[in-house]
């Protein structure tokens, strides 16, 4: 466990300073920049090619309830969601002054409520127009409100992104919130994605879990972003951490 209360892999790089600072400016220094982290251009494709038509469609009907989970600082519903690549993130989180208003306009109508350990992150993904409302709690222990607050959010949620977070869940946290989404009414998406080499047995878990509740749409594989000295020294030969990304639905 590291110091936020978040389950780790101790082999994996952690930026537990970065992800509680009170703009995305070091996130986007420290991870995008020297890591060059490009994961979000393989979020954005794949949420396009199997999702953005039918969110589309939906938010003719007004704004299309989209839960990000885990999203810290919002980087991914801003590619998804505002149709941001890797250099347009970049540019927007260049300093503390750029970063305080998101520059690209929502590709479709939407309400987004972002959800995270890190109060920090979410107050300013809400003051800059990323989310619309937030939920701080630790997922692994929330307490009955913060509980029923979750299981509101996620279940009234049509699409829900979760990037590399479920293995940072215990198996009863991941089982709860794919439990809610799953019981939500109508059609509904998930994108979500898991890191190679860290946490498989997690992964796989998470993997079972989520083919036992939900109909798998389609997938892909790409890099995630470059492995960090610490990483390269307990994962020798190895660069890039890769990416496999999944969509699933809801059961009809």
């Amino acid at each position: 466990m590291s110091d936020s209360g978040v389950k780790t892999d101790e082999k994996k790089q952690h930026f537990d300073d970065i992800y509680v600072a009170e703009d995305p400016v070091p996130f986007k220094e420290r991870i995008l920049d020297e890591l060059q982290y490009v994961s979000d251009n393989f979020n954005r494709q794949t949420f396009d090619r199997l999702i953005l038509d039918w969110a589309q469609q939906q938010a003719g009907s007004g704004p299309v309830n989209l839960v990000d989970l885990a999203g810290c600082f919002g980087n991914t519903t801003m590619a998804c969601v505002n149709g941001m690549d890797y250099e347009g993130i970049r540019e927007n989180w260049k300093n503390a002054d750029a970063a305080k208003q998101v520059n690209q306009a929502r590709r479709f109508d939407a309400k987004v409520t972002g959800i995270d350990i890190s109060q920090n992150a979410l107050a300013y993904g809400k003051s800059a127009g990323v989310y619309d409302e937030t939920i701080d709690a630790d997922l692994n222990a929330p307490d009955a409100d913060k509980q029923a607050r979750l299981d509101q959010a996620i279940s009234e949620a049509q699409i829900m992104i979760s990037t590399a977070a479920l293995v940072y869940l215990e198996t009863e946290a991941v089982e709860r919130v794919l439990d809610a989404f799953a019981k939500g009414d109508g059609e509904g998406y998930l994108l979500v994605n898991f890191l190679n080499p860290f946490a498989l047995e997690a992964a796989d878990s998470a993997k079972h879990a989520l083919l036992e509740r939900f109909e798998f749409v389609g997938s892909m594989a790409s890099r995630h972003r470059l492995m960090s000295q610490i990483e390269r020294d307990n994962y020798p030969g190895e660069e890039w951490v890769m990416l496999e990304i999944w969509v699933l639905k809801r059961k009809q």
